[in-house]
């Protein structure tokens, strides 16, 4: 809430213009797409904490959120340009996490594309001042996979934009609330076999969902243009990573290696059972060719190993929907 800095009271006597109110005014204004989602939950409280303010752009308005009313939740208007501009007066910050992880009804890259692309334009008219954008590890314009292919085209469109940015690429990110090692974990914990598809020799490179944040929220005080991979301390081998799984849990699960045709066969009727969409074609695809690990030096500071012992008693107690996260 804002104040006027000299409004009247009732005695005709000035209003003490270092009250809390004019403080709460003063404080910098960020907003967080997806506060409400996974990482950017994370990256919304680390602001919190830092006596910021928050607001978020999102898909999901009417949903309950983890943070009430200490952050303000707006609407996506991004088929309204005047009104996502207004979001964005006097915002310091954008963080930028909205994306979608497959395409799900009129929920396609294309669409997904054109939405941020209103986004940074209108950031740019708005004057944000910082642009943080969450990107991925390994994009391409001429990528045969969508996911990385439209990442690419949005870190170009920031690129030329009259924008301060920093882009970041992270790889796989873990946490509470992660899907991809939570479902892996869920898996061993209900299956005797788990199939891997391919060869389970390509690799990923985790990083921990708070790490992710705190670098989030020191990107946006620079001044340069930088883009940097967001990775973790551990590189591991999808095989290294799912013994890594079994042993952390005490499970007794066999691993079998299987054509990525059939992993992905096998993946959809299971996902018939829970309901969810567990891996695409193209997931598979992006996973197999290698490109969920970096060449740069890792910026995270906090191992998957010692997470995993740590949270050993929660870790993939229960499976983690996508759909249910984001379209229901």
């Amino acid at each position: 809430m804002t104040t006027p800095s000299s409004a009247s009271t009732p005695s005709g006597q000035s209003h003490d213009s270092t009250g809390p109110d004019r403080v709460n005014s003063m404080r910098e204004l960020d907003v967080v797409t997806g506060a409400t989602g996974y990482s950017g939950t994370y990256i919304a409280r680390k602001l919190l904490d830092a006596g910021r303010r928050v607001r978020t752009l999102t898909g999901h308005p009417n949903r309950p959120n983890p943070f009430g009313s200490r952050i303000e939740v707006v609407p996506y208007h991004f088929d309204e340009p005047d009104l996502l501009r207004k979001d964005l007066e006097g915002v310091a910050t954008v963080y930028n996490t909205y994306w979608i992880r497959f395409p799900h009804g009129r929920c396609t890259f294309d669409r997904a594309i054109a939405n941020t692309k209103r986004l940074i334009r209108a950031a740019e008219e708005a004057k944000v001042r910082r642009f943080v954008h969450i990107s991925i590890a390994n994009p391409s314009k001429d990528s045969p996979l969508g996911y990385y292919r439209g990442k690419a085209a949005l870190e170009a469109a920031l690129a030329d934009s009259s924008l301060s940015w920093a882009i970041l690429r992270p790889t796989v990110i873990f946490g509470p609330e992660d899907i991809l090692i939570n479902n892996i974990a869920w898996m061993v914990r209900h299956f005797p076999i788990f199939v891997v598809p391919g060869s389970g020799e390509y690799q990923l490179q985790p990083i921990f969902v708070e790490d992710f944040a705190e670098i989030a929220v020191r990107a946006a005080s620079k001044l340069e243009n930088v883009t940097m991979d967001t990775v973790g301390l551990e590189a591991y081998t999808f095989n290294k990573l799912v013994w890594l799984i079994v042993r952390t849990l005490r499970r007794s699960v066999r691993i079998a290696h299987v054509h990525p045709s059939v992993a992905y066969l096998l993946t959809r009727t299971l996902g018939l059972v829970v309901r969810d969409i567990i891996l695409t074609r193209e997931e598979i695809a992006g996973l197999t060719a290698n490109l969920l690990v970096s060449n740069h030096p890792p910026l995270g500071r906090t191992s998957l190993s010692q997470w995993l012992e740590e949270n050993s008693d929660r870790v993939g107690r229960r499976y983690a929907s996508e759909l249910a996260r984001h379209y229901r």
